[in-house]
């Protein structure tokens, strides 16, 4: 299926002459991104962690919950920080029990197990909870939608404190208990991750403490690296206030204090002499390999490969994280290929694929061939690959889960919410979801059904095949090192902020060469400019030299030997029209 290319709309001449002190490629990317205030573009630009991140007293409840975990704090209570298995949980939970037991509390963590507990509170682990004498539960990253387990724990004596930020239930459904949720109140930054509501709390707290403004600051920047890793790895957006916190956290974690990351960095082979961990490196590699914990087996392996202080306890635990990885990809990428071949014969009519495993013919007789760990990641996987929703259904420990990833024109939690007769628990986003069926498998086909019909009104008019988004089309000539130089103030790139695409017409094809071992790598001389495609070769095989083509790329620095050249990245080829005959 050939890729959609779609060219953003030129910048305004208004806006232009607005702001004629930047460069016109620079401005497009900053009206791409929906930055058109002096404000705006300067907080891009130029943040300041200090003076730029919001209040955390924003919150409602913020000065109540910190006036509750001092009381607990002081009178001894014992208090847990209950997360969730995912590397955002993980990390959050992390973030908060470190700069509790900084304050002098008493306090562990409880992270519930996947298959055996599912997401959120559950009743059998308050009653844990209780015979431990826990005082207080503060959740991070789940919550939200337990409000009969907070009443039940609260019938028990317990005190509940919810920082979440998944999609709220109407305001009758909500926990009654303390909650910190910006997607609850009316709070500007609504985009944070679970790690991100975790540090407002974790700020607050700090600023409430009888501390000095420096060991305020430093007990803060700490934790900061974590922050980081949840954020992106949670896939949230990556402007206004997440941007400040990766970058800030990405500082913290370049300078590799935290034995743990620094081992699971080294066993992810990532670091190199000449550059910085960066978002993507975060995206691709670390978390991953955090996330496996949770998805196969139990996250309290991520959790103390983040709060270890031991090398050694650290190397093995990033070895055994980093095995955990190897099987998951392989596990998810034989998952993949067996719906890819069931989609392509049953489903490429859908506006929305939703598949049940237990459709599908076992091999070699699989109790549990497509697990509950992955469906996230092969929905993630369907939905990029068939550009439309995908939803990958289970059966795990005889319960029915599923797991859904969606395209921006189709919001999935909304669906589901819609839906929420089929489900005794779900939750998520406009572009993930989870969700667990109340009767089994004899509500897959009505609730399919009904998620189709939803599907086909919605996108009845929705060109449903990838697209590549190009930030603008340049001329061989506006390309240079001060224009690669500047692209790199847009980093840390992710969520709403992508690495710049851009396309270039009409150039000819000068040279051309084989790399790799495999000879699996091409690259291009284009005009003035090398461009390399990684993992391609195949793919451009066809192409000459003497060929006129246009390329979507992105731009890019090549270190080599002490030499620095700017180069293409090659993310599509295509003969240039003018030129075929």
């Amino acid at each position: 299926m050939q890729n959609n290319w779609k060219i953003l709309p030129e910048v305004s001449e208004d806006f232009a002459k607005r702001y004629k002190n930047y460069n016109r490629i620079i401005l497009q990317l900053l009206v791409n991104r929906r930055l058109i205030t002096d404000r705006q573009i300067e907080k891009f630009l130029d943040p300041d962690w200090q003076k730029d991140l919001l209040d955390p007293f924003l919150f409602k409840k913020m000065d109540a919950a910190c006036d509750l975990i001092i009381k607990h704090i002081k009178s001894g209570s014992n208090l847990t920080v209950y997360g969730d298995y995912d590397a955002d949980g993980v990390t959050a939970a992390a973030v908060l029990a470190e700069i509790l037991k900084s304050l002098g509390a008493k306090v562990n963590v409880y992270l519930p197990a996947r298959v055996t507990e599912g997401y959120g509170l559950n009743k059998k682990a308050i009653d844990e909870l209780v015979k431990a004498r826990v005082k207080l539960i503060i959740t991070v990253d789940t919550g939200i939608r337990n409000k009969e387990e907070v009443d039940y724990a609260k019938n028990l004596g317990l005190d509940i404190i919810i920082t979440d930020h998944h999609t709220a239930p109407q305001e009758k459904d909500l926990p009654g208990c303390l909650i910190i949720n910006p997607m609850v109140e009316n709070i500007p930054e609504i985009n944070l991750a679970g790690v991100g509501v975790a540090f407002k709390l974790v700020k607050a707290l700090i600023t409430k403490s009888n501390l000095d403004e420096e060991k305020k600051g430093k007990l803060a920047e700490r934790v900061l690296d974590l922050v980081a890793v949840g954020t992106v790895a949670d896939c949230v957006s990556l402007l206004g206030e997440n941007r400040i916190l990766v970058i800030e956290g990405l500082k913290i974690l370049n300078q590799q204090n935290r034995v743990g990351l620094k081992e699971l960095m080294e066993v992810a082979q990532i670091y190199n002499l000449n550059k910085k961990i960066n978002a993507l490196n975060i995206g691709w590699q670390i978390a991953p390999r955090l996330n496996s914990a949770g998805r196969l087996d139990h996250a309290n392996t991520a959790y103390e490969l983040l709060i270890t202080k031991d090398k050694k306890e650290a190397q093995a635990l990033a070895v055994k994280l980093n095995e955990k990885n190897k099987e998951r990809q392989k596990i998810t990428d034989e998952i993949v290929e067996r719906f890819k071949i069931f989609i392509d014969k049953n489903l490429l009519e859908d506006k929305i694929l939703v598949i049940y495993s237990g459709d599908l013919p076992k091999i070699k007789k699989e109790c549990n061939w497509c697990p509950e760990g992955v469906v996230g990641l092969v929905a993630g996987r369907l939905c990029d690959f068939y550009s439309r929703p995908a939803l990958v259904i289970t059966k795990s420990n005889d319960e029915i889960k599923g797991s859904g990833r969606s395209i921006d024109e189709f919001d999935i939690i909304k669906a589901i919410e819609r839906l929420k007769k089929y489900f005794s628990r779900f939750g998520g986003h406009a572009k993930a979801c989870g969700f667990s069926f109340k009767n089994g498998e004899n509500e897959i086909a009505k609730f399919t059904k009904e998620i189709k019909a939803l599907a086909d009104q919605q996108l009845k008019n929705i060109e449903l095949r990838p697209k590549i988004m190009i930030e603008k089309e340049l001329t061989i000539e506006e390309i240079d090192d001060n224009l690669v130089s500047t692209l790199e103030k847009f980093e840390p790139f992710g969520e709403d902020n992508p690495r710049p695409k851009f396309i270039s017409r009409n150039l000819e094809i000068r040279d051309k060469i084989i790399m790799g071992i495999d000879g699996q790598h091409v690259k291009f001389r284009l005009s003035n400019f090398w461009a390399v495609a990684f993992s391609q070769a195949d793919k451009w095989q066809e192409l000459r030299i003497g060929d006129r083509v246009d390329v979507v790329y992105y731009l890019e620095r090549n270190e080599f030997n002490g030499r620095s050249e700017v180069q293409m990245k090659i993310v599509d080829i295509k003969l240039n029209n003018a030129n075929t005959a």
